[in-house]
């Protein structure tokens, strides 16, 4: 699914424009992206959260001549799911080893 994808169920659903529902849309993500820029977490509930991570420094090598090379930390992006859009996704979670031994008394 595509960001003009995304305009077109927005403009369909809402009944607005396809202008209207990509005026919409940049919003929704540009407030998300200042959100982020500040290191504020994003909870979108149930769906899932936008959270920022540090990176931290770490040594890599060119992976063409195999020299060392130093890479700096940084802040990344990171989306966690929720747990709704888990089950979505991936049907609903099936027992692990561990609480199935207890539920049969083991």
């Amino acid at each position: 699914m595509t960001k003009a994808d995304v305009i077109d169920a927005v403009a369909t659903e809402a009944d607005l424009s396809r202008r209207r529902a990509g005026e919409i849309v940049d919003l929704i993500l540009n407030e998300i992206k200042e959100a982020l820029q500040k290191g504020d977490r994003v909870a979108l509930n149930p769906f899932g959260s936008f959270v920022v991570r540090q990176r931290q420094a770490r040594e890599g090598r060119n992976p063409k001549t195999g020299e060392r090379i130093a890479i700096a930390a940084r802040r990344v992006p990171a989306f966690v799911a929720g747990s709704s859009l888990k089950d979505a996704v991936g049907g609903v979670r099936s027992r692990t080893k561990k609480q199935s031994r207890k539920s049969n008394g083991l």
